[in-house]
């Protein structure tokens, strides 16, 4: 997308949308909350030479259907649970420490209405109130830092989060979720960053970066470099791809990806059913395709490559997606849950053939 001055009004924006060009006014921009975006030079480049522009566009610009959605971010319940500010403990064993608005890139079928203009460093959720909410919590053994992208805040900040969490000794993992790798993966030969990892494993916990690997086409040289290097170090490394309409809804490419983050030693994690954010649903994937896929992915890997698994995040927990049944019913088994006792408990629901979400299915 690209944002020009119309000669004739100054407040009037040419978006260049896939579909087509527009020009809306800065009133529209606010009500449909569409924000201007930069796509980094490298991420650019990357896609162009990868091969796979046509998926990969859908990421990089914006459509005339997400514009014209109009509303704020669905969450799906997400801040229903939130205990302080910038702490969500949605998961037994799991704190969501949400430390910047900012992403990155532009991932929006997760944060297309969160992206804000502010500076990365002004973000800052109540840490000491957080630190002490984890640490009455011992059930609460990882926290990862997300709310948007923590590798948009410099490592003098990321350091100044991580003291409140490395005395705390019921965790063993601190984590970051990130997109960087593949729109800039150039912010890891900062040497601050591998201090700041070296700090996190003195203190007894394992560092981990949670990539956000969507396709193939965004596992770039640089990325695979700074990933090794990374690993040299102690760092581990998981990835959560999220399963986009038009964009990766393909057995081949996604094995493709989950073979490709095998050979340079990130774990596959999950393949995540697409949240229906509104003016992004044209991204959701029907769950019939989406099991077609998966077992389509299986077909194409072997072994230790099958570690993945296919999660619906929902406000009731993170649930995996096991299979749709010859009685007509989706099967499905918490595997995150606030709630102890629910984790590992299969259950199923009727099937309903547009059905993209665990809500798009009767009770019955």
């Amino acid at each position: 997308m690209e944002t020009t001055a119309n000669p004739l009004d100054c407040r009037a924006h040419v978006l260049k949308f896939i579909e087509e060009t527009r020009v809306v006014s800065d009133n529209e921009l606010q009500a449909n909350n569409i924000t201007p975006y930069h796509v980094t030079k490298f991420y650019r480049e990357q896609i162009l030479k990868s091969g796979y522009y046509d998926q990969l566009k859908y990421v990089v610009q914006p459509s005339v259907e997400e514009f014209e959605s109009p509303g704020t971010l669905d969450t799906s319940g997400e801040h229903d649970n939130t205990v302080a500010p910038g702490l969500q403990h949605k998961y037994a064993q799991t704190g969501l420490l949400l430390v910047t608005e900012r992403c990155g890139s532009y991932c929006r079928y997760c944060f297309r209405k969160r992206i804000v203009g502010k500076a990365s460093d002004e973000i800052a959720p109540d840490l000491d109130q957080a630190a002490q909410y984890i640490a009455r919590h011992p059930e609460m053994t990882n926290v990862l830092l997300s709310g948007g992208d923590p590798f948009v805040l410099s490592t003098t900040k990321l350091n100044k989060i991580v003291d409140h969490l490395l005395s705390i000794n019921h965790l063993n993992s601190i984590r970051f979720g990130t997109r960087m790798l593949a729109y800039e993966p150039r912010r890891f030969a900062d040497s601050a960053l591998s201090a700041l990892f070296k700090r996190i494993h003195k203190a007894g916990k394992t560092p981990m970066i949670v990539a956000h690997f969507d396709h193939v086409g965004e596992i770039s040289c640089e990325a695979e470099h700074k990933v090794r290097a990374l690993r040299a170090q102690g760092v581990q490394f998981l990835n959560q791809s999220v399963l986009l309409a038009k964009v990766n809804d393909d057995p081949e490419i996604l094995a493709a990806t989950f073979a490709k983050c095998h050979e340079i030693g990130v774990r596959p994690y999950y393949l995540f059913q697409a949240r229906p954010v509104k003016g992004a649903s044209h991204f959701q994937v029907p769950l019939r395709r989406g099991l077609e896929i998966v077992r389509g992915i299986n077909q194409r890997l072997s072994g230790i490559e099958k570690t993945f698994k296919y999660i619906m995040s929902h406000y009731t927990g993170k649930i995996e997606l096991l299979d749709l049944g010859q009685d007509g019913r989706v099967y499905m088994r918490y595997h995150q849950n606030k709630v102890t006792e629910k984790i590992g408990t299969i259950f199923s629901r009727p099937h309903v053939a547009t059905a993209c979400w665990l809500d798009d299915l009767p009770e019955q």
